[in-house]
């Protein structure tokens, strides 16, 4: 305790130290003890349980879908996008509402070191997602007939990349995040050395074109080029399926980079606002504004937890693939059987109603039966064998089916009532060897 007494007073002492609050210059420190302490707590509440609903539904389509073989970049990069909304609802979003809840900081030094870290790398690869989302939408709308296949090696390479990125560009904020005593208590804020505010003037800077405009700018463009594509007709039926589907793709991804721009934009605002009224008293000058208003500042961080809320909902809405996944899990979850799918009529269908079962063999024709087995015997050398299985297969399948050819129920038929003539008889012999031996 007297170790960190000592670093505040040298603080303190130092005018020249560019001091910023953990958020926005510690707007959860001005709300007031009535509603805003206990409206704005219970609005992100509510936000981080729907959003972790819809995230989570979401993800378990992704994975049950890359279950099934249907793995891609996209789907890949959406799972992605998922996990960091996820991670936003799961731990930011409640130590921001517990750090509004109360007067001073209360959630220990580790907390204060890598809140604002986790938070702004989350949201950095969100951005840098996008940005790669939109190439391999551009590359699949270019050639949607083309079969692409990619290693799930490659996709984590990709991942990490994206992960890696996004964790080192917002190293200054875990570097420069400490713990501090004022007169309400500690409180959590960015405290820069005089030695690194040269890199600090420069990376303020660089921060929201690299993370921001770059990227969402990319995004942009690349989608715009491949809805073009998807504008443009083609006359065979399968070309203009893979359009309809490649063009519902591209206005599912587009919306999720326009939702991204707009509700992040009042944060980024808020965030180069405070770093250039800091900067300004840093060097001693007088600012030309003072600081964001309260109410700015709070819409801009709502907005950008409500994010996590509205991807999910974009790609749920959109996407006929993911409503259908949707439902197929709601199902899973319900123990509700699907109904059975009536087969439909095809071509080789047989639409007549099938032919009467024959029936079966009386005693007069077990007698004529008996005496055709030797006659039999001697056709069997005369005539070629058949494979062993095709025949048995044959009467199979039509027992099986139910179905009699007209010819073969005429034939018993006049066998069993006597009628065969000598020239329509098929087995004429018979009858010529009975004659010989009456003689």
């Amino acid at each position: 305790m007297n170790k960190l007494s000592g670093v505040n007073n040298a603080t303190q002492l130092n005018s020249s130290i560019d001091r910023r609050w953990f958020n926005e210059r510690g707007s959860y420190q001005h709300l007031d003890p009535g509603e805003l302490k206990v409206l704005v707590p219970v609005t992100l509440g509510v936000l981080c349980f729907l959003g972790l609903a819809c995230n989570l539904t979401t993800m378990g389509i992704l994975v049950s879908n890359a279950r099934k073989g249907k793995l891609s970049l996209i789907n890949s990069l959406i799972l992605n996008l998922m996990f960091a909304d996820g991670l936003v609802l799961a731990f930011a979003v409640p130590f921001r509402a517990a750090a509004f809840s109360k007067t001073s900081w209360t959630l220990g030094w580790a907390v204060c070191k890598t809140a604002d870290w986790f938070l702004q790398s989350c949201m950095a690869a969100k951005s840098f997602t996008v940005a790669v989302m939109a190439k391999a939408c551009y590359r699949y709308v270019s050639n949607p007939t083309k079969q692409v296949t990619i290693r799930l090696g490659s996709i984590a390479v990709v991942l990490l990349f994206i992960w890696l990125s996004a964790c080192s560009a917002t190293v200054p904020h875990w570097l420069f995040a400490a713990l501090q005593r004022e007169s309400r208590g500690l409180v959590c804020v960015q405290v820069v050395p005089p030695e690194a505010r040269d890199f600090m003037s420069v990376y303020v800077k660089a921060y929201p074109l690299s993370v921001f405009c770059a990227p969402l700018s990319f995004a942009l463009m690349y989608f715009w080029k491949a809805y073009g594509r998807c504008q443009r007709r083609s006359s065979k039926t399968q070309n203009l399926r893979n359009q309809i589907r490649s063009r519902k793709l591209t206005l599912m991804l587009f919306s999720l980079t326009v939702a991204m721009a707009i509700l992040w934009l009042p944060q980024w605002v808020v965030w180069v606002w405070e770093r250039h009224l800091a900067a300004r008293e840093s060097e001693g000058a007088q600012p030309f504004v003072s600081s964001p208003p309260l109410l700015l500042t709070l819409t801009a961080q709502l907005l950008t937890f409500s994010l996590s809320l509205a991807n999910p909902l974009i790609i749920l809405s959109l996407s006929e693939e993911f409503r259908e996944g949707y439902r197929g899990l709601w199902r899973r979850l319900t123990l509700r059987k699907q109904p059975p799918s009536k087969p439909k009529p095809g071509p080789h269908a047989p639409t007549a109603p099938h032919s009467p079962c024959p029936r079966p063999e009386t005693s007069g024709q077990l007698r004529v039966d008996r005496g055709m087995g030797s006659s039999q015997l001697s056709m069997e050398d005369a005539q070629p064998q058949q494979e062993p299985g095709i025949a048995g297969e044959v009467d199979r399948e039509s027992l099986k089916d139910g179905i009699v050819l007209p010819d073969v129920e005429q034939f018993w038929n006049e066998r069993e009532n006597g009628e065969l003539n000598d020239e329509n008889d098929p087995v004429p012999w018979e009858h010529h060897e009975g004659k010989a031996a009456e003689k």
